[in-house]
C-alpha cells in the first residue's frame, strides 16, 4: 500500500485512536513554539489539522499542506474559515503550489516518509521569510533504529508505512547547506523516562 493510500485509510481513525507519539508531538509544538508569534505558517504535512488549531491561534494566516485527500476533507471540515486554507500536495515535487513566503514552517510526524532531505529542505528555503523558522518533530532516529514506525490498525491487522530513517547529523547538515542557523535540539521521552526518546524536535532560523 503505498504511502498516501496508507494515511487516506487511516484517516477515519487518526483522531481518536490511542496514539502516544501523535499527542507528545501536539504538546511539543506548543511548548517550543509557545513564546512565539508569526504572521503567516506554512504546515507541511498537516494531516487531519492535528496541530493546525493551535497555529491559528499564533498567526494571522495558516497554509496546510497534505498529499491524502482524507485526511484534508478531515481537516476542512473542522476549519471551514477563511484564515486556514488547504491544499492537497505531493511534498516530493517542487512546490510551485504558492508563491508565498512564511514566517514559520513545520513538518510534524512527515519526513520520515521522505528519503531525500535535501530536496525538502532546498524547497522550504525558498518559502521562508528573512528572519524565519523551520520547526521539525519526528518520531526519534533511536526509536526507528529499534523497529519503530509509522503504523496503524485495521479490521484486517496491522499496516506499516514505509518510512527512511533520518539521523540527527543528517537534519542538522541539510539544514546548514541552505544556510539555517540551529536555535534548539530536543530529545523527548515518554512519561517513565526509561525507554530511548520519543521524538526529535529541531528550530532552525534563516538569518535576517
Amino acid at each position: 500500500m503505498s504511502v498516501e493510500k496508507a494515511y487516506d485509510s487511516w484517516s477515519s481513525s487518526y483522531d481518536l485512536n490511542e496514539n502516544k507519539t501523535r499527542d507528545l508531538d501536539k504538546s511539543i509544538t506548543k511548548n517550543v513554539l509557545g513564546d512565539l508569534r508569526f504572521d503567516s505558517v506554512l504546515e507541511l504535512g498537516c494531516g487531519t489539522g492535528k496541530n493546525t488549531e493551535w497555529f491559528q491561534t499564533r498567526a494571522g494566516r495558516v497554509l496546510g499542506i497534505d498529499f491524502s485527500r482524507e485526511m484534508l476533507q478531515l481537516a476542512r471540515q473542522k476549519f471551514p474559515g477563511d484564515k486556514i486554507c488547504f491544499t492537497r500536495a505531493d511534498l516530493n515535487h517542487p512546490w510551485n503550489w504558492t508563491s508565498e513566503k512564511f514566517d514559520l514552517l513545520t513538518f510534524s510526524l512527515v519526513l520520515e516518509h521522505f528519503k531525500d532531505l535535501s530536496f525538502i529542505f532546498q524547497e522550504s528555503l525558498a518559502k521562508m521569510k528573512a528572519g524565519g523558522y523551520l520547526f521539525i518533530s519526528e518520531l526519534h532516529p533511536f526509536k526507528q533504529y529499534l523497529g519503530s514506525k509509522a503504523r496503524f490498525e485495521t479490521k484486517n491487522g496491522s499496516v506499516e508505512l514505509e518510512t527512511y530513517t533520518h539521523h540527527i547529523s543528517e537534519y542538522i547538515d541539510s539544514a546548514s547547506k541552505q544556510g539555517l542557523n540551529l536555535i534548539r535540539l530536543d530529545e523527548w521521552f515518554d512519561e517513565d523516562g526509561k525507554r530511548p526518546p520519543r521524538i526529535l524536535s529541531i528550530l532552525f532560523q534563516l538569518p535576517q
